[in-house]
């Protein structure tokens, strides 16, 4: 058992490790918005010089962590899958915010605003993707009975809503990631993703600039409870 655990322990510690530079954790971060982003714009956001940025984006390339894009002469980085940000976003629900900083107004309603409403790579969380998963399970369009399913009601109802699931992945259909700024589940899977497409689309949720953070619109809110029971208190 020896020759298989240590090998792997090592390869574990080492792959940690790309976490623990705090300028390779901010890029992570960044990336959650499912952007590709070029090194210029991850080092003026991390406030470190573009020297170092590639040697950064070079090795979190070579870990598979992120995956490089080419178009002409230009090269933009993006995470690698799903997998990877629902992975990033839960190391993220485990860090404490760091007290006693003295903070600027726009960092601190930026940070509000992430944890009101946010996109997890493709999914929604924030209080928002907390709340749905609620209204989910309360609907028995989730069922944590045996592990997190989808119901067959849910299903059709989905359906009816014009939420297509994708099947041709072997992504999981449903599955839970856990949301840093509440400590509970909001949903990812390929369900997850399909809410979130189709919120996106109708306009029941838009992109703040330059944040992964959402605002829910008045319209949203109408139809989160109409066909969820999701009553957003904001």
């Amino acid at each position: 058992m020896a020759t298989d655990v240590l090998p792997r322990g090592k390869g574990m510690a080492s792959f940690a490790a790309l976490f623990a530079d705090r300028t390779r954790a901010t890029f992570c971060l960044a990336l959650l918005d499912r952007r590709a982003w070029t090194a210029t714009e991850l080092a003026s956001y991390a406030g470190v010089p573009k020297s170092s940025t590639t040697e950064h984006l070079n090795k979190l390339i070579h870990a598979g962590v992120l995956v490089e894009v080419r178009q002409g002469r230009h090269r933009y980085v993006r995470i690698e899958d799903a997998r990877m940000a629902e992975l990033i976003e839960a190391m993220a629900s485990h860090v404490e915010p760091l007290p006693g900083n003295v903070r600027s107004y726009k960092a601190v309603t930026q940070d509000q605003a992430l944890s009101r409403a946010r996109t997890c790579y493709d999914h929604l969380a924030g209080d928002l993707g907390v709340g749905l998963m609620k209204a989910l399970v309360t609907k028995d369009i989730i069922n944590f009975g045996s592990g997190v399913q989808l119901t067959p009601e849910g299903a059709r109802h989905l359906e009816d809503m014009g939420i297509s699931i994708s099947t041709k992945t072997t992504r999981p259909l449903v599955r839970t990631c856990l949301d840093w700024t509440g400590r509970q589940y909001h949903l990812a899977g390929n369900v997850g993703a399909a809410i979130c497409d189709h919120s996106l689309a109708s306009g029941w949720v838009l992109h703040i600039p330059h944040t992964r953070a959402l605002r829910v619109t008045d319209f949203g809110l109408e139809e989160l409870q109409k066909h969820f029971g999701l009553d957003l208190a904001w």
